[in-house]
């Protein structure tokens, strides 16, 4: 069987997740992954045999959307062209982690697919979402990357064909400890928008995971390291608990290992305010808006008592054979 695996690359969390299938979904044939977009900041070790720069996001300085450059980056002739050039009728099956070129093509050439992963969830109106529905966040959720069939992915079953999220054997596999420090990542934050509220608590010690960090260094109570898969699960499984962004996987995971974690979704960016509506729900703090007081929020959130529900990993044997069974149905 021929697999060809769309995955969108607007970020680290969907080539984490294909990292993780690759072994498994090489069981039932051979895979060729499709890369579109150029946001992450990952090694990776896929055979990746198509790319893309497809549409990819923009970040402002202090945790928001830049929508001017996500919109004058999008070229879409060529996703045109790209789309037409994928060989999709030289496959058995495609699986579409939310990328738009993948469904165009698909659709222009009639070859069948499923959407699979976090965005196919949000087909379901169980799915959380924040007080405040956005129209266009709901569009881009439901129209970005159709697909006739979905098998989604989220923190709970909101729905039948929702399922666990994809934890990584080495998150599963490992014992966790309390080792005292903070792990942070947040990517669309710039050193100089928190630093200073870091700084301010010199009893913590934190582990902030950032792009432009090129080699593990220390600066007083802080320990800056670059975007490294390895190193960040280790920072994870030894924390005490992690600052993250609203997404999906790195919460997932940060819960499944039972820590404590502080969420900033992404400002003006739907899914991550969806994220963290369903974070909420399990007790997770979230702040919305980081200010002069963002040093307090932290030791508050730190001197908190908090008991959050056990997160399920998906069993992705399972789950892969009931996406092969029931491809055409």
């Amino acid at each position: 069987m021929k697999i060809f695996y769309a995955i969108q690359a607007t970020g680290n969390g969907h080539i984490s997740r294909a990292t993780q299938l690759y072994p498994y979904l090489q069981k039932f044939g051979e895979v060729d992954f499709f890369l579109s977009g150029n946001n992450a900041s990952l090694n990776f070790d896929i055979p990746v045999k198509f790319r893309s720069a497809g549409c990819s996001l923009h970040y402002s300085k202090c945790g928001g959307l830049n929508y001017w450059d996500i919109a004058k980056n999008i070229q879409p002739l060529q996703m045109y062209k790209d789309a037409k050039s994928l060989p999709l009728k030289n496959y058995d099956v495609v699986i579409n982690d939310f990328d738009s070129i993948t469904s165009l093509a698909c659709k222009m050439q009639k070859v069948h697919s499923v959407q699979f992963g976090h965005q196919a969830s949000f087909i379901s109106e169980n799915t959380p979402r924040p007080e405040k529905r956005s129209v266009m966040g709901e569009m881009i959720l439901k129209h970005y990357a159709p697909s006739p069939k979905h098998i989604g992915l989220h923190f709970e079953n909101y729905d039948s064909f929702i399922r666990p999220p994809i934890i990584k054997d080495e998150i599963v596999e490992a014992a966790p400890k309390d080792l005292k420090h903070i792990t942070v990542y947040l990517p669309s934050f710039q050193k100089d928008c928190l630093e200073k509220a870091f700084h301010s608590l010199p009893d913590v010690q934190f582990h902030w995971f950032l792009n432009d960090v090129q080699t593990k260094h220390r600066v007083g109570n802080i320990t800056y390291f670059p975007v490294n898969q390895k190193l960040f699960n280790e920072s994870l499984i030894y924390c005490h608990g992690i600052i993250t962004g609203g997404g999906f996987e790195t919460p997932a995971e940060a819960l499944y290992l039972r820590k404590k974690v502080l969420s900033i979704p992404i400002r003006d960016h739907y899914e991550q305010e969806c994220n963290a509506a369903a974070l909420k729900k399990l007790g997770v703090p979230v702040v919305y808006e980081v200010g002069d007081n963002f040093d307090e929020i932290i030791k508050n959130w730190l001197n908190s008592i908090v008991i959050y529900p056990k997160m399920k990993a998906n069993t992705i044997p399972e789950t892969l054979q009931y996406l092969f069974d029931t491809y055409n149905k």
